[in-house]
């Protein structure tokens, strides 16, 4: 276990670590910001997550509709999420040329983040909905240990927003035409993972219904950082023009 004793850890940036158990006491913590999955987060006695997630239902009605096990709730919440990537996709075409592949503070840029759901969609819903065995589409965007490994993945892809959004229009439709025909039964039943090694590697026991709403969960989410690092590169960009 590592211990940090009264460290200056001003401006820190934990990426990827997995602080699970960890405990701070007597911390001074001022504009920081915490981004990931969350569970059980007490602060000063209180667990605070119950108040966290409420307020993002709040904010987000459309995560009401990601967690249903109704079909039509689903089809709905699929329908809402494809209308806020358009618009995010309207916003970029309007500011400065190549926004869409610049990121703030480490993060992916717009290109970048549909590339990572590009291979969200092969991975969660071609191989755990479907049972597909078919290679990766080879501009998808995955964990820096799973790009080297995964069959159909090109590591040095550099593909353009329209090249991104073409092959994003023929996977939502893979999964309009599914939603269509879907049924509770059927979203109920143990996923069709394939039965081999290839990513991901924990799909295995897993419903349709939970592989699909992993799908679900990782749009709402990257719009969401999306249309936040969006935001940062307009006010920049409006600093920089004053």
């Amino acid at each position: 276990m590592q211990r940090f004793h009264d460290e200056d850890l001003t401006g820190a940036e934990f990426r990827e670590c997995d602080l699970s158990r960890a405990r701070m006491v007597g911390v001074v913590m001022q504009d920081a910001e915490i981004d990931g999955l969350v569970t059980n987060l007490v602060v000063n006695g209180v667990e605070v997550m119950s108040y966290v997630e409420a307020e993002l239902d709040r904010r987000h009605p459309v995560r009401l509709l990601i967690r249903s096990d109704r079909p039509d709730d689903l089809r709905e919440a699929w329908q809402q999420l494809r209308d806020d990537w358009a618009t995010t996709t309207g916003r970029v075409r309007s500011m400065p040329e190549n926004s869409e592949h610049h990121g703030v503070d480490g993060e992916w840029s717009m290109v970048e983040t549909l590339r990572h759901l590009v291979f969200v969609h092969d991975s969660w819903f071609r191989r755990c909905v479907l049972g597909l065995t078919e290679p990766f589409t080879a501009m998808g965007l995955g964990p820096p240990f799973v790009m080297d490994q995964a069959d159909g993945l090109d590591p040095s892809a550099q593909p353009s927003l329209d090249e991104v959004l073409a092959v994003r229009v023929r996977q939502a439709s893979e999964i309009e035409t599914w939603l269509a025909e879907v049924t509770p039964d059927q979203l109920a039943k143990t996923a069709p993972v394939p039965d081999d090694d290839r990513w991901p590697p924990y799909a295995k026991g897993r419903t349709v219904r939970q592989c699909l709403g992993t799908v679900l969960d990782e749009e709402w989410a990257h719009h969401r950082f999306c249309k936040r690092d969006l935001d940062k590169l307009s006010h920049q960009g409006s600093l920089q023009g004053s």
